[in-house]
């Protein structure tokens, strides 16, 4: 395993949440890791403005800061309230030097069942945040979310979904994220991830593998890569096709990765992105 053949990894933080900050970076150091893809909550908990001198000082890029949105709400003030969250996001991300705003979009609010409303408020919601985000040099990337978190956590589940949303702004103020994990399942995917690389919109390609039986509130089910039933090196294929040549975050919500060290799961990641999506 070379530093050449990870040239294009990054470590998502979720990944190894049991890595305290400097730990984290001190881990990507010795083992040759490029970039990180950093979470608001542990960045807000060491610091800052000491997270970002601690990664520019590691000469570490960060790829991502997840995450935004939770758009969806129908009361005024909450909404108002989402809407000063993601553009105290925004300056996060700036801060931190990544030119990317991961967006989880939101699910139905309690009692509703209009998905489309939904929608409608997320596209009214990046109407007011996307010149905000390009005058800071951020960019908002939408993430579908699999269907089975739709009612409670993202009412965008497709990539289609998400490009006409995105569509509806200028391309460096709105794309989307591909995440294997999410899309791996839908056979319009591959058409989608040609049209969003078309338009100029794949701002981030993150991986995760899929792997059964779920877990109980299914949300720590992501599969360590090589594990489960996704072909990464065909999803690279497509959007490479679709002229991505970015960083290729892997992102891991998994309680057996979280219970054991961190270091010893950062190492593993590396040797699995290699081996199944890089030779």
């Amino acid at each position: 395993m070379s530093a050449a053949e990870l040239s294009r990894f990054s470590i998502n933080q979720m990944t190894v949440k049991q890595l305290a900050m400097p730990e984290l970076v001190d881990a990507c150091l010795e083992l040759s890791v490029p970039g990180v893809g950093l979470w608001r909550e542990p960045v807000q908990s060491y610091g800052l403005e000491a997270t970002a001198k601690l990664v520019r000082d590691a000469g570490l890029t960060v790829t991502t800061l997840c995450r935004g949105g939770f758009f969806t709400a129908i009361d005024p003030d909450e909404r108002a309230r989402a809407l000063d969250d993601n553009r105290r996001a925004v300056d996060e991300a700036a801060t931190l030097g990544t030119d990317t705003l991961v967006l989880v979009s939101g699910g139905l609010p309690a009692g509703s069942k209009d998905l489309h409303g939904a929608r409608e408020r997320i596209a009214d919601a990046l109407g007011e945040l996307g010149p905000y985000a390009e005058e800071r040099g951020v960019r908002l990337a939408i993430e579908p979310l699999h269907p089975m978190f739709a009612s409670d956590r993202c009412v965008v589940s497709t990539l289609t979904q998400a490009l006409d949303l995105a569509e509806r702004f200028p391309a460096q103020q709105v794309g989307v994220t591909v995440d294997t994990y999410h899309i791996w399942w839908d056979d319009r995917a591959p058409e989608q991830i040609a049209r969003a690389g078309a338009g100029g919109r794949i701002h981030t390609f993150q991986l995760a593998d899929w792997t059964t039986p779920l877990p109980e509130g299914v949300l720590n089910g992501r599969g360590q890569i090589g594990d489960g039933a996704i072909d990464m090196r065909e999803w690279l294929s497509y959007v490479e096709a679709a002229g991505y040549t970015g960083s290729i975050e892997v992102e891991l919500f998994n309680d057996g990765l979280w219970a054991r060290g961190g270091r010893e799961v950062l190492a593993e990641t590396a040797a699995r992105f290699v081996e199944h999506v890089i030779r």
